[in-house]
This record gives C-alpha cells, sequence and structure tokens, in this order.
C-alpha cells in the first residue's frame, strides 16, 4: 500500500476517471463544511473538524466513505441499497454519488464533533 502525503497525491495515484469522481467528492464535501481541514489520516483523505469528521477512499468498485459507526446505524434505512459493515459505505464507481445523502450523513457527523467539543 501506497504511503500518500497529501489529498492531492493520494486522488493522483487512481485512474482518471476514479480521480474525477474522487475530486468532485472532494470538492463537495469542502462546500458542505467550509470550516474543515483536509489531511491524509489512516491513509485515506480525511475531513477534520474538532477531531476526524468524515474519510473517503477508492477502490477499483466503488468509492469508500468512513462516517463512522453512529452514522450508518442512523441512517441505515437509508443505506439499504449499499454494501455497509460498522463505519464504512461503499458506492458502486459506477453510479452517481447519492449526494443528497451524503449530505446528511456529513450533517450528521458535523453535529455529533460538535457535540463533543460542548461536552469537553
Amino acid at each position: 500500500m501506497e504511503k500518500h502525503t497529501s489529498v492531492d497525491e493520494y486522488i493522483s495515484s487512481f485512474p482518471s476517471e476514479t480521480q474525477k469522481i474522487l475530486q468532485q467528492l472532494r470538492d463537495d464535501l469542502q462546500q458542505m463544511v467550509p470550516n474543515a481541514k483536509q489531511k491524509i489520516g489512516y491513509g485515506i483523505p480525511t475531513f477534520t473538524l474538532n477531531g476526524n469528521l468524515i474519510h473517503f477512499a477508492g477502490y477499483k468498485n466503488h468509492i469508500g466513505l468512513y462516517p463512522g459507526s453512529k452514522a450508518i446505524e442512523v441512517f441505515a434505512d437509508r443505506l439499504k441499497d449499499y454494501h455497509t459493515s460498522k463505519g464504512t459505505i461503499q458506492f458502486p464507481i459506477d453510479q452517481p454519488l447519492p449526494m443528497i445523502l451524503i449530505k446528511e450523513l456529513v450533517d450528521f457527523c458535523v453535529m455529533q464533533n460538535l457535540a463533543k467539543v460542548k461536552q469537553k
């Protein structure tokens, strides 16, 4: 597994069609949470806002989104059409990303992270 030092480097390591999807997702996530920072965390692109917010990754047949296990639980009914595991959603690479659903997942993650700050 390659070790990438930046999100740009990570995205550029994929075939051009996958790069387009990953870059669009990155741009959309940045618009959704303009105050979030970007980094490579756990070897994949990560948005942070008061801690890790959401991760995403490219694969041969899908785009992985990592909103955490609580988000997967809360949105289980809406995620029935996708392969999920404890904290991961797999979106088929040959289908448009469900951006309305992704926006709702991101909003949920933002609320979780902001709630953590208030508890401190």
